[in-house]
């Protein structure tokens, strides 16, 4: 069973429509979800998330309908964005206990364990952290539940080379574990090190999902390049010239 299944997802908006996206997550592996900026990474995250009102297709985690079943689900899912930018002068500790209580299954031994990996103090608080310490300091709420499945939007923004293969690490260990992961990201070459798959968004469509061996050698056999990065701006620069026929 799919730990996450999305079937013919539409959202529309003035000025931009998002629709029939498809795609499924299974448990242990890495979706990597790329596109440039406009092209409905954020949308599709908050359909997930039930942020937004959608206007047509299936969401299904676990097998659960998301609308029938969001209290459920939300308490086997984990979402980070970015750093943390809320309460910033409050301790870290104090944020973490007040999260606690919304997660039944929260692990004080596994949230210290990630404090720990990533070198934060909880007596410290946000605005004391640099950008990057923040961005893991976001995660870790996401880790201490025991989530079956991370939805991260930009996990690695704004950490230096070091903290980013370190959490690339900490991606491999939850996948080892069972742990589905969707994850958004600009940064193509950390899902080239970590991803199992590639789903890939333009202009609100569905351009393609597909096991990453099998998407990087059927754009390679088309021209597009060898890696995420080329393929992108190859396939992105292939629509602007058809665009102004150039």
């Amino acid at each position: 069973m799919a730990t996450l299944e999305v079937k013919g997802l539409r959202k529309v908006y003035p000025g931009f429509t998002l629709q029939d996206i498809s795609f499924s997550v299974e448990p242990g592996t890495v979706m990597g979800l790329i596109g440039r900026n406009g092209a409905g990474k954020t949308t599709t995250l908050k359909a997930l998330l039930n942020l937004i009102r959608t206007d047509g297709g299936e969401i299904r985690y676990f097998g659960l309908p998301l609308q029938a079943h969001e209290q459920e689900i939300k308490q086997r899912i984990g979402y980070a964005c970015g750093a943390v930018d809320y309460y910033p002068r409050r301790k870290i500790a104090d944020l973490l206990a007040v999260t606690r209580r919304f997660y039944p299954q929260w692990d004080d031994a596994l949230c210290s364990r990630y404090l720990r990996a990533f070198s934060i103090d909880p007596e410290k608080t946000p605005r004391e952290l640099s950008e990057g310490m923040r961005v893991k300091l976001n995660l870790v709420p996401a880790l201490s539940h025991h989530a079956e499945l991370l939805l991260l939007d930009e996990p690695t923004s704004g950490l230096d080379p070091v903290s980013r293969a370190e959490l690339l690490d900490v991606f491999a260990f939850l996948r080892e574990q069972g742990v589905a992961i969707l994850y958004s990201t600009h940064i193509t070459s950390d899902l080239e090190k970590c991803a199992d798959a590639i789903t890939y968004l333009h202009q609100g469509s569905l351009r393609a999902s597909a096991p990453m061996a099998e998407f990087l050698a059927a754009q390679a056999a088309a021209g597009f390049g060898a890696t995420l990065e080329e393929i992108m701006v190859n396939r992105e620069k292939e629509d602007l010239h058809e665009t102004f026929g150039a």
